[in-house]
């Protein structure tokens, strides 16, 4: 017999939780985002993730993403 947790059925309070500290790429190093001044957060919080199958959806629609292809010589 085993025994089975359903995830679902678990309720944590919040003072349960352990924080999750957020690190981040910022000039070739890592950093995490709680040390950052309000300027840089804000900045932050603003990035917008790259979605590669909407860039390519642009593409099969013969759309122009804006950049120039130089033939190779």
């Amino acid at each position: 017999m085993t025994n089975t947790i359903n995830i679902e059925d678990i309720k944590l309070a919040d003072s349960e939780r352990q924080p999750c500290e957020v690190w981040t790429r910022v000039m070739g190093y890592h950093r995490p985002v709680s040390e950052f001044n309000k300027g840089k957060k804000s900045e932050y919080y603003s990035r917008v993730c790259f979605v590669e199958d909407k860039a390519l959806m642009h593409m099969d629609l013969g759309e122009s993403c804006g950049c120039t292809l130089q033939a190779a010589e």
